[in-house]
C-alpha cells in the first residue's frame, strides 16, 4: 500500500525555473510514474518470485493447511489449476477446485546467466588522457570512486536492474562540503610520499575522491524529467519513494479515540515519502512534503560542471524511447505457459501413477488391504478385478513443453549450457571456436550491452572528473576525461594462450603494469618483479 504524507506537499521550486520545472509538472510526473510502478513491479516479482506464506498460520509449521506458501508466478496460471479468486481453494491444496501447481521460474537463471556475461569479472578503465602521469592519475581516482561505492558488486546490481526493468540510471553524488575541505586541507602535502608537484596533486584527488558516491538508482525510483524537443537529453531528474523510518507509526484520531478498534500502530514502523529533485545548478530533498535540505550553485558551479549527475542506461538500445528494452518482459508470456503444462502433466502423472482397481461381485473388497502376497477369496465365479491407471507416455505433451523451452532459448538468447547444463545434442566442444558458435546468442546480445553500459560507466566517469575539477581538486580538459574499457572474455580463458597473448603484447611496447593486469597480477603482489 501506497504511503501517504500527513501533510499536503508544497514544493517550492523557483531554483527550476531555468528547466521549466514548477510544482504542477512535478506532481504530475509522480503520478504518471505511481501508474507505471504496478507493471515495473510485476516484472521484477516474476523476476524474483519470492515465496509468500499464506492463511492464518502464515510462517508457522503447526497449523498450516495445505503447502505454507504460494509464489507470485501463480497468477499466470488458468483458474482450472489454481482455483476462483475468492474461494478456498486458494489457500488449501487439497480442495477440488485446486489442482497441483508447478512453477519452474526459467526467467531468473537466465536473467542471471546474462548479468554474469557481462559483469562476471571486473573492467578495466583505461584513461586517454594525452599526458602519461595524468593518465595514472585518473585511473587511480576513479578505481578508488568505483570500489568505495560497489566495484563490481556496483555494476552487477546496475545490471540486473537494467536487465529486468530495460533500463537503469546512476548517479554521483557529491559532498561538496567535504570536497572543499579536502582542497582547502593545510596538511595536504603530508599526503605525498616525496614532496613532489605530481605527487601532492595526486594525493590531493585521491583525497577528494573519497568524498564522492556512485549510487544505482532503479527505475521505480526515478522519475526523469526530458526535453520536449529530444527525448535523449535530461533537463532535471526526480527521486521518489518511500522508506522505513526508526519510529512506530503514529496512531490516528480516531484509533486514539476508540483504543479498543486500533490496529496496534505501535507494531508497525512509521513511513517517509522522500521526493529529491535534481537539475544542473540545484537540488532539493523534501521528507514527507516538508524541506529539508537545499543547494544552489550557479549553471558553471555545480558539483559536476553545470551538467546533470545522472546517467542514463538501456540495457538494449529502442528507437526513440527513453527506456529500453527488459529482458524479462517477453519471457512473461512464455513462462505462463510452461508452468500451465507442468501444472497439467503434474496433475496427470499424480492421476495416473496412483493404480486403481473396479472389483465385482467380492464383497467387502473396499476393506481389504492391497499389496504383495494379499490373498483375496469369493464364492462368486463371475466376481473380477480390473486395473487401471498407472503412467503413460505423452509424446505430444513433451513435445509441447519442449517446444517452450526452445522458445524461450531463443527469445532469451541463453541456452541450457550458458548455466552448466551439458546436453548431448551440442556436440563435441572439444576447441573454444565451437563452444562460441554455440554460445553465439549470448554473445552477440553481451557485445551490444556493451555498447550502451560502456559509453553509460564512461559518462560516469567524466562527471567524476568534471566534479573534482570544477571543486579545485583535480584539473582536466574535457578532452582528458574519456575512458577506454577492456572488457574481460566472459568464456574460459587458456592460461597457456593467456601468457603467450602477453608475452605479444609486452613486445610490441605495452606498459608492463597494464599486461600483469589483464592476468590478473599487481605489481605489489609478491613475487611479481
Amino acid at each position: 500500500m501506497a504511503h501517504t504524507p500527513t501533510t499536503t506537499p508544497t514544493y517550492r521550486l523557483e531554483a527550476f525555473s531555468d528547466v521549466g520545472l514548477d510544482e504542477a509538472l512535478l506532481k504530475l510526473a509522480i503520478d504518471e510514474h505511481a501508474r507505471a510502478v504496478p507493471r515495473l513491479n510485476q516484472l521484477w516479482t516474476y523476476y524474483r518470485n519470492p515465496l509468500q506464506p499464506v492463511g492464518t498460520a502464515g510462517w508457522s509449521e503447526t497449523s498450516r493447511v495445505g503447502r505454507w506458501y504460494r509464489q507470485p508466478q501463480e497468477h499466470g496460471l488458468p483458474s482450472r489449476i489454481v482455483g476462483r479468486a475468492g474461494s478456498t481453494t486458494t489457500i488449501d491444496d487439497k480442495a477440488a477446485g485446486r489442482r497441483e501447481v508447478v512453477i519452474e521460474n526459467d526467467i531468473a537463471w537466465r536473467v542471471q546467466a546474462m548479468v554474469d556475461f557481462m559483469f562476471g569479472k571486473p573492467v578495466s578503465m583505461i584513461s586517454t588522457a594525452a599526458d602519461e602521469t595524468q593518465r595514472r592519475t585518473i585511473e587511480r581516482v576513479l578505481d578508488k570512486v568505483w570500489e568505495q561505492s560497489g566495484g563490481i558488486a556496483l555494476l552487477q546490481d546496475a545490471a540486473l536492474l537494467g536487465h529486468v526493468f530495460g533500463h537503469v540510471d546512476l548517479m554521483v553524488r557529491v559532498d561538496e562540503d567535504g570536497l572543499r575541505g579536502a582542497v582547502q586541507s593545510e596538511n595536504r602535502k603530508a599526503k605525498s610520499d616525496n614532496g613532489g608537484a605530481e605527487a601532492e596533486a595526486e594525493a590531493l584527488a585521491l583525497l577528494a575522491a573519497e568524498h564522492i558516491r556512485i549510487e544505482v538508482i532503479e527505475p521505480r525510483r526515478g522519475i526523469p524529467i526530458l526535453d520536449e524537443h529530444d527525448y535523449r537529453r535530461l533537463k532535471a531528474y526526480i527521486i521518489h519513494y518511500t522508506r522505513d523510518a526508526n519510529a512506530p507509526q503514529r496512531a490516528s484520531i480516531l484509533e486514539r479515540l476508540l483504543p479498543r478498534f486500533s490496529f496496534s500502530p505501535q507494531s508497525r514502523r512509521d513511513k517517509v515519502t522522500v521526493t529529491e529533485v535534481i537539475s544542473h545548478s540545484a537540488w532539493q530533498v523534501y521528507e514527507d512534503g516538508r524541506l529539508i535540505w537545499s543547494q544552489e550553485s550557479d549553471f558553471h558551479t555545480g558539483p559536476t560542471g553545470g551538467q546533470l549527475p545522472v546517467v542514463h542506461i538501456q540495457n538494449l538500445a529502442q528507437p526513440f524511447e527513453y527506456e529500453g528494452l527488459s529482458e524479462v518482459e517477453p519471457l512473461i508470456p512464455l513462462q505462463d505457459e510452461l508452468n500451465t503444462r507442468l501444472s497439467d502433466r503434474a496433475s496427470r502423472v499424480t492421476l495416473q501413477n496412483f493404480k486403481m482397481y473396479l472389483a465385482k461381485g467380492i464383497d467387502g473388497f473396499e476393506k481389504m488391504p492391497i499389496g504383495p502376497g494379499q490373498l483375496i477369496s469369493t464364492d462368486n465365479p463371475d466376481a473380477t478385478i480390473q486395473e487401471f491407471g498407472g503412467d503413460a507416455h505423452s509424446p505430444s505433451e513433451e513435445s509441447h513443453i519442449q517446444q517452450i523451452r526452445d522458445a524461450l532459448d531463443k527469445t532469451s538468447g541463453i541456452p541450457p549450457l550458458a548455466s552448466g547444463v551439458i546436453q548431448a545434442k551440442i556436440g563435441n566442444l572439444s576447441s573454444a571456436n565451437a563452444l562460441r558458435v554455440t554460445l553465439m546468442g549470448v554473445l552477440s546480445k553481451t557485445a551490444r550491452k556493451r555498447v550502451t553500459y560502456g559509453g553509460g560507466i564512461a559518462r560516469v566517469c567524466s562527471l567524476i572528473l568534471a566534479a573534482l575539477h570544477h571543486a579545485g581538486a583535480f584539473a582536466t580538459r574535457e578532452q582528458d576525461r574519456g575512458v577506454r574499457l577492456t572488457w574481460p572474455d566472459p568464456l574460459p580463458e587458456d592460461v597457456r594462450e593467456m601468457i603467450f597473448a602477453a608475452e605479444a603484447k609486452a613486445k610490441l611496447g605495452v606498459p608492463p603494469e597494464r599486461v600483469l593486469a589483464e592476468l590478473g597480477y599487481a605489481p605489489t603482489d609478491p613475487g611479481i618483479a
